[in-house]
């Protein structure tokens, strides 16, 4: 073919029907010009062979049903099957989007959490179990604390008191009993609080959340027995020496003067009294040894913390009480029923209890706060430790998960992006022809009818 870029372009397309062959003879008649005689007729053979394929489409109407058969696959199925992939890339894009925003915000949602955790417990989260564990060291100064703020709600609890004794004066019960013994005696052993004894020696339990083997003390000395494979445990082997040569134990009849000038073969006992011993007090038998429980400080112990958070809760509400009392516009008829009370009743004023209230609120959210909480449970429960570390690694890891599965998603909508932008170019080409050849089959139509209007109707012009 000769180099006309019109007629490679035509040539190079994936299919050439009768128009395409139309337009390259309509070119090589101006390329092959020379070769033409005078009769009209062209010498090449090129031209020839293109004039012969032209009459052959001509011969029975096989161009416009070449034609006809084109048409009705681009708009029945070519068209619809690139409109269908691109309106699947776009769901896909939609769908990929939303869930990129999903993935996202609860990446940052389960991240937030683990660090609101983190922060309300007082760790940084980089070692979980050992900074759970290390706060534990925490806790007898938190317990200090706690305890010099209970003890500054002297004058609450005296007021309080006082109030109730005024009210019911025949009532025998205590007030606040646990908060009284804190703020004299600090935060003492449960068994101090139970019978007023301060204690000799007291053995805490072993500190949860720890192997049983890092309880123990390691600088307990084991007794060597020497060695155990030596040792014959069958006692008739043992040589006691020459029965007939014992060991004398004196005459039995002997009777042993002690110093007291009477002698009691009966009585076993040893009498020091002359040394101002005795054996029943001998020993460690004067020192309170204080094992369990009992051994524990009251806000260490359960029952005890449950009880000092009650006293707390009703003292804070009758404080609460009082302040909605006095806010009230009944305070002068409360007034003058008060008029007999105490002067520690008479003088509390609004702000006053307004203080006390404060300072009770102030102590009871310490101790309900979520890290005190925790600490408690680490304390009581070893098991805890393990499921707050797993509750707080499940956060994390849902939260790298939530990103890995961003970048799939991400990834995901970029390749149908990339996959829409291939397709529409090719859907804009082919609808292009298919009109341009609806066009060419009405006018090679109409030729054949005295060039009347020729429409073709249907699904083809809404493509």
């Amino acid at each position: 073919m000769p180099p006309v870029e019109e007629i490679t372009q035509l040539l190079s397309g994936a299919y050439i029907n009768y128009f395409h062959c139309v337009r390259i003879v309509e070119l090589l008649k101006v390329s092959e010009s020379s070769s033409k005689n005078i009769f009209g007729g062209y010498s090449s053979k090129r031209m020839k062979d293109w004039q012969e394929i032209i009459w052959l489409y001509e011969r029975n109407n096989v161009n416009l049903a070449e034609a006809s058969h084109l048409l009705i696959r681009n708009v029945n199925y070519e068209i619809p099957a690139l409109k269908r992939q691109i309106a699947k890339c776009q769901l896909t894009q939609r769908e990929c989007t939303r869930k990129e925003n999903e993935y996202s915000s609860n990446a940052v949602s389960f991240k937030d959490k683990y660090q609101t955790v983190c922060k309300q417990m007082g760790i940084k989260g980089e070692n979980i179990k050992c900074e759970l564990l290390s706060l534990l060291d925490e806790l007898p100064q938190l317990h200090e604390s706690i305890a010099k703020a209970v003890s500054n709600l002297k004058s609450a609890t005296c007021y309080y008191e006082t109030f109730v004794n005024f009210l019911v004066p025949s009532s025998s019960t205590v007030t606040s009993s646990l908060i009284k013994h804190i703020e004299e005696h600090g935060n003492t052993t449960v068994y101090q609080w139970k019978t007023g004894n301060i204690p000799s020696v007291t053995v805490p339990d072993k500190r949860p959340g720890k192997p049983a083997s890092e309880s123990k003390d390691s600088n307990e000395e084991k007794i060597d027995w020497g060695d155990e494979a030596n040792v014959d445990t069958n006692v008739d082997s043992i040589e006691w020496g020459d029965a007939s040569n014992g060991i004398d134990w004196g005459e039995s009849d002997e009777i042993i003067d002690w110093g007291d000038g009477q002698a009691n073969t009966d009585d076993a006992g040893i009498d020091l009294v002359d040394d101002g011993l005795k054996t029943d007090q001998a020993g460690i038998s004067d020192l309170d040894v204080i094992t369990g429980p009992d051994g524990e400080t009251v806000l260490d112990a359960t029952k005890t913390r449950n009880l000092l958070l009650d006293e707390l809760l009703e003292l804070q509400a009758f404080l609460r009480q009082r302040l909605i009392e006095m806010k009230s516009d009944s305070d002068i008829l409360s007034a003058n029923q008060f008029q007999t009370a105490p002067n520690m009743i008479q003088m509390q004023s609004l702000e006053s209890i307004s203080s006390m209230e404060g300072a009770v609120t102030d102590i009871l959210t310490t101790l309900t706060s979520m890290k005190m909480h925790n600490l408690f449970l680490l304390k009581t429960s070893p098991r805890y430790l393990d499921r707050l570390v797993d509750s707080l690694q499940q956060k994390l890891k849902i939260s790298e998960k939530m990103v890995s599965s961003r970048k799939i998603v991400v990834e995901k909508r970029q390749t149908a992006a990339k996959e829409q932008m291939n397709l529409e170019p090719k859907l804009d080409i082919i609808r292009s022809k298919t009109k341009e050849l609806q066009r060419q089959v009405a006018e090679e139509i109409s030729k054949k009818y005295k060039n009347r209007p020729v429409n073709i109707m249907g699904e083809i012009n809404i493509i």
